[in-house]
This record gives C-alpha cells, sequence and structure tokens, in this order.
C-alpha cells in the first residue's frame, strides 16, 4: 500500500495527470460499461426483494439479528457514506444548475429543476445496487456458508470455486485494497479542507497547514479511540452519535430554513426522478457531446463501485440475523432516503438562498470553489455560528466513522481465521487504523488527494469484472440454498460435522461442495475416515 501510494507524494502532479488521462479514457470510451453494469445490478435487486429468495436469512434459521434494527442501519448509512454526502449534499446542486444537462440554459428554471433532481438519482436507489450486491453476497458466505476469511475473493467461490484460494484471489483482494486507498484519500480530500475552513471562519485563524494537522489530530483520535475499543462499543456507539447528530441538524435546518420551499422542491424532485428515471440511468449525450454524463453520472458510478466491496464488507459483518429482503430494504431504501433527506434539507436551502438573492452561492462556487461555496451557505443561516458548528462537528465524526470501518474491516480482510462471533486482534485493527491514516494524510500533504480520487474511480473499472462474479456466485447461491442446507442438516442429523467453507480440504463426510459451491452428496464409503480432531489430522496431543 504505502509501495503504490509513494509516487503521488513523490510527483502528485505527474501521477493526477497520468491517471487523469487514464479515467478520461475510460470515461470517453468505456462509460457504457458503468452504465449498463449499475442498470444490471439494480434489476438483480429488484428481483430478489421479490422472489422466493428474499426470505433467506444470513444464518441459521434460530440467529438473532446481532444489532437493533436502528444501530444496524446507522452503522451501515455511515460506513458507506461518510463526509462526502456531507459535502456534496450543500453543494452539488449549484454544479448542475451552471452546468445543468440535456443542453438547457445554465441559471434557468429547467437547470434549477433538474439541479435539485439529479443529487437523488447519483445518490439513490440505483447507486445503492452498488453496495447492496456484495453485501449480500458476502453475508451469505460469511453468515450461511461459514467460511472464515471475510475477503472479496470468497465472494467469487461460487464462479470460481478453489481458484479463489490462488493467484486469482490474490489480485481480487488486491484489487479491493487499491480501492481502499483510494476511498480514504477521497474522504480526506474532500472533508479535511472544509472542515479547516469552517473553524478559519468561526475562530478567525489563518487556515494553514498548522490548522490542517490539527484537525487531523482530532480526527485521528476519534476513530482510533472508536478501533481501539472494536465494533460494539466503539464504531457502534459513534455510528448512533452520527445519526443522533444528523437528525438534529436536520431538524434545525428545517425550522430555522425555508421550509415550504424544501419541502416543495423536494417533491417536485422526487417526481421528476420517477418520470424519468430510465432516461437519466441512460442519458449517454452522444450527438450533443455535453459531456455531463462522463463528468458526473460515469464519475459516480465508478466512485460507487469502488467503495462497494468495502462496504459490502462491513455491512455483511454487521448483517447476522437479516434476511435477503431486509438487507435490501435496509441498503437501497434507508440508504437512499437518507441520502435524499440530506439533499433536500441543504441543498434546496442552498438553492432557496440563491434564488432570492440572499447568498451568491452559484458565483462563489465558479470563482472560489465548492469549499467556499459550502460556507457561503451555512452563514446564510439564521443562527449561522449554531448551524456551521453542528455541521463541522458531524462532517469530523462521519469520517471518523468511514474511517474507522475501513480500518476494521482492512483488519478483518487481513485475518486468516474470523468466526463469525470473533472481531480482528485490536493490534491488527489499531495496525491499518495507523497505516490508513498515515498514507492518506502523507498523500494530501504533498497535494496528490486529486490523484487518489482518480485512482478510486479508474480502480472501478476492474471491479466490475469481480462483482460481475460476485452477482452470479450470490444467484447460484441463493439457488441451491435449499438444497445446501437440506444437506447440511442431513449430516448433521448423522453425527458429522457441517463443511467448513473456508477451508476447501475441511468438507464434512457425506457432504462436499462442488466447484460452483453447490452442494454434493458422498457415498459413506467413499469419505476418508476422520479421527478425534474431525478435520483429517493428528488428534492433539494432551498436555503433560
Amino acid at each position: 500500500m504505502i509501495g503504490f501510494t509513494a509516487p503521488f507524494v513523490i510527483a502528485p502532479e505527474t501521477g493526477e495527470r497520468l491517471l487523469g488521462s487514464v479515467l478520461s479514457q475510460l470515461e470517453s470510451g468505456f462509460g457504457w460499461v458503468y452504465i449498463w453494469f449499475v442498470l444490471g445490478l439494480a434489476g438483480l435487486l429488484l428481483w430478489l426483494a421479490f422472489s422466493r429468495f428474499g426470505h433467506i436469512k444470513m444464518g441459521e434459521p434460530e440467529d438473532r439479528p446481532e444489532f437493533s434494527t436502528p444501530t444496524w442501519l446507522a452503522m451501515l448509512f455511515t460506513a458507506a457514506i461518510g463526509g462526502g454526502l456531507m459535502y456534496w449534499g450543500i453543494s452539488e446542486w449549484a454544479h448542475y444548475y451552471t452546468d445543468p444537462p440535456y443542453g438547457l440554459e445554465p441559471r434557468s428554471t429547467e437547470a434549477a429543476e433538474w439541479s435539485a433532481t439529479y443529487p437523488l438519482f447519483h445518490w439513490g436507489l440505483t447507486a445503492w445496487a452498488v453496495f447492496c450486491v456484495p453485501s449480500l453476497a458476502l453475508a451469505y458466505a460469511y453468515h450461511v456458508r461459514k467460511v472464515r476469511r471475510l475477503r472479496l475473493s470468497e465472494a467469487c467461490r461460487g464462479v470460481l470455486g478453489d481458484r479463489v484460494d490462488g493467484w486469482v484471489g490474490s489480485l481480487i483482494d488486491v484489487l479491493f485494497v487499491l480501492g481502499m486507498i483510494g476511498a480514504a484519500g477521497t474522504s480526506l480530500g474532500l472533508a479535511v479542507p472544509a472542515i479547516s475552513e469552517g473553524a478559519s471562519r468561526m475562530f478567525g485563524i489563518e487556515a494553514t497547514a498548522g490548522l490542517n494537522t490539527v484537525v487531523i489530530g482530532l480526527w485521528t483520535l476519534l476513530f482510533g479511540l472508536s478501533v481501539f475499543f472494536g465494533l460494539h462499543r466503539g464504531l457502534k456507539r459513534l455510528a448512533n452519535l452520527n445519526l443522533y447528530l444528523a437528525t438534529a441538524l436536520g431538524l434545525l435546518v428545517l425550522v430555522l430554513g425555508p421550509a415550504v420551499f424544501i419541502l416543495d422542491t423536494f417533491t417536485n424532485s422526487v417526481g421528476m426522478l420517477a418520470q424519468n428515471i430510465v432516461r437519466m440511468s441512460t442519458y449517454m449525450d452522444p450527438v450533443g457531446g455535453s459531456g455531463f454524463e462522463e463528468t458526473w453520472t460515469v464519475f459516480y458510478w465508478g466512485w460507487w463501485i469502488s467503495y462497494g466491496p468495502f462496504v459490502g464488507m462491513f455491512c455483511a459483518k454487521i448483517s447476522k440475523g437479516r434476511t435477503v429482503r431486509q438487507i435490501i430494504i435496509g441498503m437501497c431504501g434507508f440508504g437512499s432516503l437518507g441520502c435524499w433527506l440530506a439533499f433536500a434539507l441543504l441543498g434546496n436551502s442552498g438553492m432557496a438562498f440563491e434564488l432570492d438573492g440572499t447568498a451568491p452561492i452559484a458565483d462563489t462556487l465558479e470563482t472560489e470553489g465548492g469549499v467556499q461555496a459550502i460556507f457561503v451557505t451555512l452563514e446564510a443561516f439564521p443562527l449561522s455560528g449554531l448551524v456551521t458548528a453542528l455541521f463541522l462537528v458531524l462532517l469530523l465524526l462521519f469520517l471518523a466513522t468511514t474511517l474507522d470501518s475501513s480500518s476494521y474491516i482492512m483488519g478483518s480482510a487481513t485475518s486468516k481465521d474470523l468466526p463469525n462471533e470473533v472481531e480482528p486482534t485490536r493490534a491488527n485493527r489499531v495496525l491499518w487504523a495507523l497505516v490508513l491514516a498515515t498514507v492518506s494524510v502523507s498523500v494530501m500533504s504533498a497535494g496528490g488527494t486529486d490523484a487518489l480520487q482518480t485512482l478510486s474511480v479508474v480502480t472501478a473499472f476492474p471491479l466490475i469484472a469481480v462483482l460481475a462474479l460476485v452477482a452470479v456466485s450470490l444467484v447460484r447461491w441463493l439457488d441451491g440454498h435449499e438444497r445446501y442446507t437440506a444437506a447440511v442438516a442431513a449430516d448433521t442429523t448423522e453425527g458429522h460435522a457441517p463443511a467448513e467453507e473456508g477451508d476447501p480440504e475441511a468438507e464434512g463426510p457425506g457432504i462436499t461442495v462442488s466447484e460452483d459451491g453447490a452442494p454434493e452428496a458422498v457415498a459413506a464409503e467413499d469419505t476418508p475416515a476422520r479421527d478425534d480432531d474431525g478435520r483429517g489430522r493428528p488428534s492433539a496431543e494432551p498436555v503433560t
């Protein structure tokens, strides 16, 4: 990881230029691949939600969810979204308002309507499908098939079989790590400058590298403590705190802001999205050549794809006892709703301030950049000091939660043996927290953040093939679920231990698993004799 990111520290401009060239080629020549792939995942989830597979539980029939529903939703939402939603939720509309799709006139009425609608599309049901499919596949592998390694390659075992234990599986996991590097860099690149600028405006301190260091120190302390205390005592509490503060900020914005405009515009945007979802999902503009879909939709899909494996692994870990349908509704339903509320409350408030002349947000965006536009928006609220302070605290906590869950998952992915009830060791979790922090801060300090953001999207292209394998593997597993559980139950009834899917050499007698993940019966006389160890190994010698 450090070796790969070193060029972005040593020569950030060269790295950004090289990756930008690659990204441009991918967006212009293969944008249709991103478009159709994400549409396919959304269609798959729609089918699964209403199919007979919707009732399949991630775990044993008697297993109950490990976390309460509000806590589970808070954890998956804060891990998946992080500081990105706070940044774009308040300013994304202004980008579309000044450079709208469909050849519309900038800053027109039509541009304003579409600028409030497109964020709901880019952060809505279709986008969350990219997170949900790997979540389902990994949750099924981990909680039903009892694999003992929480790695992206394990979700491909239904297609690749034992080949995931070789170089193919290693390659898949390396692509996951590269995506994580870009994800961490993107989160920092968006959040830290915004927090520093906010502190500068509130306390009259010049926004310098020293202030960035203080912000990074607070952030490291928060997510380091959370990582140290683990999933239940650390990350769970941090996610719940995020949810409470987000609710408080939302209510404050609704009370102090242009509430009628917020609600009217949100209602209008939902209607426009429902009427135009197919057009928006397939818009490529080959004749007009505006590049809107490359700049925004293809870029966003790549960003979501690069985050998908990480979010999938985390959501799989916390989704024991949930059904396929519950996970789909929780992620695509609640996840989309949470994003929509952020854009409705923050983004629509900013649009109201722009349209009535309260704040020159669009002009600020074009002349000074997105960070300045955010604080011009916040300062237009009554009690702006309170709104800004709450916004900054929430942004800091969102960032800490995202990187906390990132280090937790990296610790899980690098653990050789991780049964359901076991967390990665504390030393492993803290090590990855320090590595992610060091790499991200080094790159940001050297000015290579933009290159890392581009990297996260570039690595999404090969991940399309990987996630396609994950989707096929999931369908195969679900289709063979009844046969598999019946075979395991019969094998257990006969007094044999169930197969341990994470160890291809450890299938229990009476049942093996084929390369595609389907159970295969084995005659008793063909089953090698097992000693007391139950794994075909000599029994442990008693300690004397």
